[in-house]
């Protein structure tokens, strides 16, 4: 797979800003809202936005079940902010009738960096990558535990901001919004690789 095809879940969030990373990846990318959509994608990037609105419009539009299923099948993903929140197991602080994906043996804490007005960027240095990753924190989420199949690939303040759990990744930070595509090439390569 020289081209891998991979979907961005557009219910809500960055769509754009990762559909323009991903083409900047050596990928093509197209955005998911259904479910004939998602069966066309070999890979999914679950983007920032706001988890709760994202999970209910998942199951409004139909799509929360296949994407579960194509998770549990193998299907490379990637979540950043709220992406990291819908591929938790387990969400320590939800919102009421709040759902995820799954798929990451891990247990997150939604906003732990703190509300809008305390967003910040930071150098991040992620497994994987030469050099440090610009992190934009947003409303950011953590990661306060992971099981023993996930690799943690970066830490920020003592606390886990990027996991891999098999064919499945994500990040605390927004990579998309700083032109750096590194983290996309990563997921793409990893898209390759599950061929």
């Amino acid at each position: 797979m020289s081209t891998p095809l991979i979907g961005v879940l557009a219910l809500q969030g960055d769509v754009r800003e990762h559909l323009i990373a991903l083409a900047a990846a050596d990928a093509v990318a197209r955005p998911v809202r259904r479910p004939e959509e998602l069966a066309e994608v070999d890979a999914l990037v679950i983007p920032g936005g706001e988890s709760t609105t994202m999970s209910k419009l998942a199951t409004l539009f139909g799509v929360m079940e296949p994407l579960r299923e194509r998770v549990r099948s193998g299907m490379p993903v990637y979540g950043t902010c709220a992406g990291l929140i819908m591929l938790a197991d387990k969400i320590l602080d939800p919102r009421s009738g709040q759902e995820t994906i799954g798929g990451i043996d891990m247990i997150v804490r939604r906003n732990a960096f703190g509300r809008q007005n305390e967003s910040f960027e930071a150098a991040v240095g992620v497994a994987g990558i030469d050099g440090p990753v610009e992190g934009v924190f947003i409303r950011a989420p953590w990661v306060e535990s992971v099981g023993a199949e996930v690799e943690i690939l970066a830490e920020h303040g003592g606390h886990i901001v990027a996991v891999r759990q098999g064919r499945a990744l994500a990040t605390s930070f927004h990579p998309e919004l700083t032109g750096d595509h590194r983290v996309h090439a990563l997921f793409t390569d990893m898209v390759r690789a599950a061929g």
